[in-house]
């Protein structure tokens, strides 16, 4: 059962980050972590990564390698440190980090904050998705920050080509400290078909659905499974 409930989350994780540029960590990291906590980080990280070559290659044109330079700079030290919180924190408290780091995907997305992503502010944003996206899988909300005003084929092309390399990044620096194996890959193999299938149906359907309502339906299912993680994390 935790297996079907694991794809189906992945699922619809890489739908919504097909169609509006990032969602797949926000989305099922929370649950995902309560299924088997050995899935987060890095089984979504793969699963990311993953999806992330795919649309990082079909919207190619976009992509601006120039723009991402400082982000990536930023996104190393920000992994280190991630991982360093990772040898600290218990589960109970990852856990609550998970639900946090979600619902503040919330709040940004939300957010009329219009933040022009200037080199300074896009190293900023770096770091804080290297620091979270390496101790939670979630590393889109602060790039999303500075992005979510562009023009949205522009964020799914960049985000997607950032995504590549940090979760490279945070896989690579996983590794050492016993947080990315072989019994990772293992637990990723079967949610790749899922990753897959999500992308396919979001590249079929997401012209035929308004952005609003991917963006609606996308935000309640990000609170419903942050205050999941919080709640649970908070009971335990």
């Amino acid at each position: 059962m935790d297996i079907f409930i694991a794809i189906a989350l992945v699922f619809v994780g890489a739908y919504v980050q097909t169609a509006t540029g990032f969602g797949l960590a926000v989305i099922a990291a929370p649950v995902l972590f309560f299924v088997n906590p050995a899935l987060v980080p890095a089984p979504v990280t793969v699963c990311a990564l993953f999806l992330s070559l795919i649309n990082a290659w079909v919207f190619r044109e976009g992509v601006s390698l120039k723009g991402l330079q400082a982000a990536v700079i930023g996104r190393i030290p920000g992994s280190v440190a991630g991982a360093a919180l990772l040898l600290w924190m218990d589960k109970d408290m990852l856990a609550l980090w998970i639900g946090l780091s979600v619902l503040f995907a919330v709040a940004v997305s939300l957010s009329s904050l219009r933040w022009h992503p200037t080199n300074n502010r896009m190293m900023a944003a770096g770091f804080l998705s290297g620091f979270m996206g390496t101790s939670t899988s979630i590393g889109g909300p602060p790039m999303a920050l500075l992005w979510q005003h562009q023009d949205l084929a522009l964020i799914r092309a960049n985000l997607a080509a950032f995504f590549v390399v940090s979760c490279l990044i945070s896989l690579i620096i996983l590794a050492p400290i016993g947080h990315f194996g072989i019994s990772h890959m293992v637990l990723s193999l079967p949610l790749l078909p899922a990753t897959l299938a999500g992308y396919w149906l979001a590249r079929r359907t997401m012209n035929r659905i308004s952005a609003r309502m991917v963006r609606l339906g996308s935000l309640t299912l990000c609170a419903v499974s942050g205050l999941y993680a919080v709640v649970s994390a908070l009971a335990g």
